[in-house]
């Protein structure tokens, strides 16, 4: 009870300056959201819906909100922790558009330059106009393609290339790119959205040339430390790989969950030697790590007393970069809606920053799809946030 008044009274604060109606609908939010989430989440793990979930709620300074419920291992019924590693996938995204930013805030890139010019493989790139199943027309495009098109998914670059299969994370980021490079463009450049985790690896690998830095040191030695991020990693270690969430996905009947393991990476998934940094989205983390990712956008590119990008970059980032005629709205690295921005990723995974309302949700499962209604459990607990929490 004393979390709820406590909240009444924060609502009821925010309220005094704005009209009755303002101050009405802030007392109601506060009444009708109920003090924790995990009674609203519980029933979808009674009824083997969601293996567990971990949910946080942070704003500009804190933490408001971290519980969890299920399981990290449904046979073993071990308990899902707070601090539980995952599988962030595509959530990857963002972190890398943000690290490709700092760089643009250095001078040392534009995001309008072509990637050719960092990367000469691209040189003389063509474009598909034609295909069958017996021949491919090319011709040139109208321009070569650039790193604001790769970080927004209008390149043309396609999801990935032919040889990268089955796994996404057996090449070297160098020898990945030099396949896109040899792939032609499905697209003309700019003029339509196409999901490519090509274009996001391929800014990465400007990056790496531009900074003379492997991607992975470049992450690490420039946002992971500095924010301390301390379990975002491509290698999750021994001590991590024992609080790694396990995957699931609906069985047969779709009635309950199996145990999979993560298909599109290379296990074990300590290994340093077949296994390499995959930027758009090899990530590993846990919800306190990724809470301080949104922590640092939502405050615009500040957190800790350290700058990590201008308020300019950070805009950037975080607005739509996709033409008005393409009805998809994405960012660089980030989706965006009218008032939010953030991703998910593949295992279900999703971060929302929403800076009118002042609050980032961080929702962690390990899910390959969900029997029944159990891919609804991240809404309920976003919707909890927003009423509980939010301006």
């Amino acid at each position: 009870m004393k979390f709820l008044r406590t909240a009444m009274s924060l609502a009821l604060l925010g309220g005094l300056a704005a009209g009755p109606d303002t101050r009405a609908a802030a007392v109601a939010a506060a009444v009708e959201a109920p003090a924790h989430v995990a009674p609203l989440l519980q029933p979808y793990v009674d009824r083997h819906e969601l293996a567990g979930a971990v949910a946080m709620v942070v704003n500009r300074d804190q933490v408001l909100a971290t519980e969890a419920v299920g399981c990290a291992d449904v046979a073993a019924g071990t308990p899902l922790a707070p601090d539980a590693l995952f599988w962030i996938a595509s959530q990857s995204k963002g972190m890398a558009a943000t690290a490709v930013m700092m760089l643009v805030d250095e001078g040392k890139l534009a995001l309008n330059d072509p990637v050719e010019k960092y990367l000469p493989e691209f040189r003389g790139q063509m474009v598909v106009v034609e295909k069958d199943g017996d021949h491919q027309l090319l011709r040139k495009p109208a321009h070569p393609i650039t790193l604001r098109e790769c970080l927004s998914h209008v390149s043309g670059l396609p999801f990935q290339s032919a040889v990268e299969q089955p796994t996404l994370d057996g090449l070297p980021l160098a020898a990945a790119v030099r396949t896109y490079a040899a792939t032609p463009l499905q697209t003309e450049p700019g003029t339509h959205y196409q999901y490519s985790n090509a274009g996001i690896n391929t800014a990465a690998r400007v990056l790496e040339v531009v900074s003379g830095m492997k991607y992975e040191d470049f992450m690490q030695q420039r946002l992971f430390t500095p924010l301390g991020m301390k379990d975002t990693t491509f290698w999750p270690n021994a001590d991590q790989v024992g609080r790694l969430a396990k995957s699931y996905r609906p069985n047969d009947a779709k009635n309950g969950l199996t145990e999979i393991t993560i298909g599109q990476l290379i296990y074990p998934l300590t290994d340093r030697t077949r296994r390499f940094p995959m930027p758009a989205g090899g990530l590993f983390s846990t919800a306190k790590d990724t809470a301080i990712f949104c922590q640092m956008l939502l405050r615009g590119g500040e957190w800790g007393g350290r700058r990590y990008l201008s308020e300019a970059a950070c805009h950037e980032l975080t607005t739509r970069q996709t033409p008005a005629k393409i009805n998809d709205s994405y960012g660089l690295g980030l989706a965006v809606g009218g008032d939010w921005f953030g991703h998910g990723g593949a295992h279900a995974t999703g971060m929302e920053i929403r800076p009118g309302q002042g609050i980032a949700t961080i929702w962690m499962v390990q899910h390959a799809g969900f029997p029944g209604q159990g891919g609804q459990a991240q809404e309920v607990f976003k919707k909890w946030a927003r009423e509980r929490f939010g301006k």
